[in-house]
């Protein structure tokens, strides 16, 4: 099996290259009526220990995964140490983050997960369980932070959020409907294949084995959740933790502005607000709208002068950051398997 067809390789250059026109159109627009010199120079009076302290709570944002994603395959017999699953998960961060809605992901850690002779179907399952818990954590954190901070939902943010809490909520229904009730998804899907097959989507068809193929995927999870009950809540509770430290981060640069008015889970649930407003977004890595609900939400925070200053450091630290270290990651693993691959 070849590495990388080029229309693979095509297609990860295109989203590359839509990343970089969104993030340009994103800073232009946001700094274009204000002092870039002077947002820069409010941003390095931020004390670094504090910054440091928030890249830490991304590494273990990352380290969770990695440790969530082991645990599970070692649940299926399978050995993965915990340094290649840190770096399956950073490798899926870089490929979420520059496809819409985060699609690409998933599909190359089980590509690269294969590399390293993992089954996709214990690797798909794995992600499954990643994906639930990142749904219900979503839905749970969010939730509860709207209902703490009504006041500030206002306007274009109430709607995000809005819009943000109904497809969470939808999508993960869906995925439970999915998995705890495969038969009637699956009559339901291929009856929706029928009908546009029929009004002329003839190539549909072609994608029903694909299909058939995720909902199998889905029946595994449901078994998987029976019969590893124990393993499932923890791998949740996992998550939860995760988002956690994901949260965490804009308390750290609030605290680096010395800031004291606000409390750490006031800081939290606006964080959480903010994920979950912009997360199902069809944006590569919501850019844009991360941006402008965080200098919609957090003015009362960071107040006037250090508003676009801390969401320049919060999206450095939680996105861009980290989309530049993956990128690396990403292109050493290329040519570690390409270098392997010529051994051979």
């Amino acid at each position: 099996m070849k590495y990388m067809d080029k229309k693979t390789v095509k297609r990860m250059l295109l989203n590359v290259l839509i990343f970089v026109i969104l993030m340009v159109a994103t800073f232009w627009f946001v700094f274009k009526d204000q002092d870039i010199n002077q947002i820069f120079n409010v941003a390095k009076s931020a004390d670094p220990w504090f910054l440091l302290l928030g890249v830490f709570c991304m590494l273990m944002y990352f380290a969770m995964e990695a440790i969530n994603i082991k645990s599970i395959l070692k649940s299926f017999g399978e050995k993965l140490s915990f340094l290649k699953s840190y770096k399956f998960t950073m490798i899926g961060f870089f490929f979420a983050a520059i496809t819409p809605s985060a699609t690409g992901g998933q599909p190359l850690e089980i590509y690269y997960m294969s590399k390293e002779k993992i089954p996709a179907a214990h690797s798909a399952l794995a992600l499954l369980v990643q994906v639930c818990g990142i749904q219900v954590s979503t839905m749970v954190l969010g939730i509860v932070s709207m209902l703490l901070n009504i006041r500030l939902l206002t306007g274009p943010v109430l709607w995000l959020s809005i819009i943000g809490l109904v497809i969470n909520g939808v999508a993960l229904i869906a995925m439970l409907v999915c998995i705890f009730n495969n038969k009637l998804t699956r009559k339901l899907v291929h009856g929706f294949i029928n009908i546009l097959k029929h009004v002329g989507f003839k190539k549909i068809e072609k994608k029903r084995a694909k299909i058939d193929k995720s909902l199998d995927q889905y029946a595994e999870g449901a078994n998987y959740m029976r019969t590893h009950k124990k393993e499932f809540f923890v791998a949740i509770l996992r998550v939860f933790i995760q988002f956690c430290f994901y949260f965490s981060v804009p308390y750290c640069i609030y605290r680096a502005f010395g800031l004291e008015g606000m409390s750490f889970l006031e800081v939290f649930a606006l964080q959480a607000i903010l994920f979950m407003a912009t997360s199902a977004l069809p944006l590569p890595g919501a850019i844009g709208a991360s941006e402008s609900v965080f200098l919609n939400l957090f003015g009362l925070a960071f107040g006037a002068e250090l508003l676009s200053s801390a969401m320049l450091l919060n999206r450095g630290i939680t996105f861009y950051l980290f989309v530049i270290i993956t990128l690396f990651v990403v292109f050493i693993n290329i040519v570690r398997i390409k270098s392997f691959n010529k051994e051979k």
